[in-house]
């Protein structure tokens, strides 16, 4: 007997899109939701901090609101890792936030608060997890269907699900960081100038800042090529294999002169600067 389908079946794929953890912007956005800051740092006697979310869609949006684990691998890529993990310390335990779902109106904002808890105990270090900001899809009420023809048909429905996961870091007690670049080199590729460099970091904390390029021509003038805002390299890993494009201009000669890489704290004057090296261009 030859096996007939409702017509009104359906099957709801829902395709997560976890925007970048470290976006160059000072704030992030991802299906019309506006995160500020881009990520949460509780350290000296700060014990309360705050989100301020945003929708700029059209539409009233909802998101729900949970903690995940994630891992910086070598390459800067993250992936998931199981509470039960102890590879890393995780700081779900010390902090508590909410709420824990908000629904915005078009251009409507709303504060999540974080406040930490149970922290007497913690050992000096840097503890990190993420919030997960998941939008939620909106389906048709029961008993709205939609009309399919045929008897032998089968819908299919995609359901994009936007998400967006922020650090939420604690730091406790005496902290250190440092920081190195080594492995320098330049390459093309598809037509662009790749510049390649491993990102050393050495203490108990994860290191953060701003990476510059300059190229410094045979007479001397520097010129920016390249520019990354928000580079980090999270704790426990000691290296981060990194490569940026480079401005290709007419005036830039990669051939001669050198490159001076700069990586350094942000901070609104005299940024503390974690590392500075060059490379000689032939």
């Amino acid at each position: 007997m030859k096996k007939v389908c409702s017509p009104y079946s359906h099957f709801f794929f829902y395709v997560f899109a976890i925007c970048s953890l470290f976006s160059t912007l000072p704030s992030l956005a991802q299906g019309n939701l506006l995160i500020m800051p881009r990520r949460v740092v509780f350290e000296n006697a700060k014990r309360t901090q705050e989100l301020n979310l945003a929708n700029t869609g059209k539409d009233t949006a909802r998101y729900e609101i949970s903690v995940i684990q994630y891992r910086m691998k070598e390459d800067g890529n993250f992936e998931p890792l199981a509470e039960t993990d102890t590879s890393q310390n995780f700081a779900t335990k010390y902090f508590r936030f909410f709420p824990r779902s908000v629904v915005l109106a078009p251009n409507e904002a709303q504060v999540v608060k974080l406040q930490l808890t149970n922290t007497s105990n913690l050992k000096p270090g840097e503890y990190r997890s993420h919030l997960y900001f998941r939008s939620v899809p909106k389906f048709k009420p029961l008993g709205e269907k939609d009309t399919v023809t045929g008897t032998s048909s089968i819908s299919v429905k995609l359901v994009a699900v936007f998400g967006l996961a922020i650090p939420v870091i604690i730091r406790n007690g005496e902290t250190k960081v440092a920081a190195s670049i080594s492995d320098l080199s330049l390459q093309t590729a598809d037509n662009n100038r790749v510049l390649k460099m491993q990102i050393h970091r050495m203490g108990n904390i994860s290191v953060y800042g701003d990476l510059k390029v300059n190229y410094i021509s045979a007479k001397g003038t520097s010129t920016q090529v390249g520019l990354v805002n928000g580079l980090s390299v999270y704790t426990p890993n000691p290296v981060r294999h990194f490569q940026i494009i480079l401005n290709n201009t007419a005036d830039i000669d990669y051939h001669k002169g050198k490159l001076q890489v700069v990586y350094m704290a942000q901070a609104d004057a005299k940024p503390l600067v974690f590392a500075e090296t060059e490379l000689v261009l032939r």
